[in-house]
């Protein structure tokens, strides 16, 4: 991967507000707004979704991403673990999306209905732990999200 720097931990919860307060409890954690965009996404077959998600960062970085349960999609909770991803930050995307492919990491998802990745792709594994690509340039746009409210 070109750079690669740990950018997010995703952990898919049952209860988003749920996961916030526990972290918080156990740990301090101190969040960012809760988000509920609608994402648009494509699958590994091409198949473009247009779908709810609520979904919220820590502070950080590394920060934690913690996604509410979308059944239907990849974003559930499972008997294996709730760890959905690993974020990185790439600089180049389409590159490092392709080597992952050719390394037996299968594309899962991406951001958008285009033929290739623009703000993040995902790709899964048999470890059952999914990489995300991040393009590094796109961050810029998520810091609001990953800082809390001044008291």
């Amino acid at each position: 991967m070109s750079d690669p720097e740990l950018f997010h931990v995703g952990i898919v919860v049952k209860d988003l507000e749920a996961g916030r307060a526990r972290l918080t409890e156990l740990v301090g954690t101190r969040w960012g707004p809760i988000m509920e965009p609608v994402m648009e996404w494509t699958d590994g077959d091409g198949n473009h979704h247009s779908t709810p998600q609520r979904l919220c960062y820590s502070e950080g970085p590394p920060h934690i991403e913690l996604i509410e349960e979308i059944p239907g999609t990849g974003w559930v909770c499972n008997e294996h673990s709730n760890l959905h991803h690993l974020g990185f930050a790439s600089t180049a995307i389409v590159a490092d999306s392709n080597r992952m492919g050719a390394i037996g990491c299968p594309l899962e998802a991406m951001m958008g209905a285009g033929p290739d990745p623009t703000f993040w792709v995902m790709h899964g594994d048999d470890l059952r732990v999914r990489i995300e690509l991040v393009d590094a340039d796109a961050r810029k746009h998520m810091a609001p999200m990953m800082t809390a409210p001044k008291d």
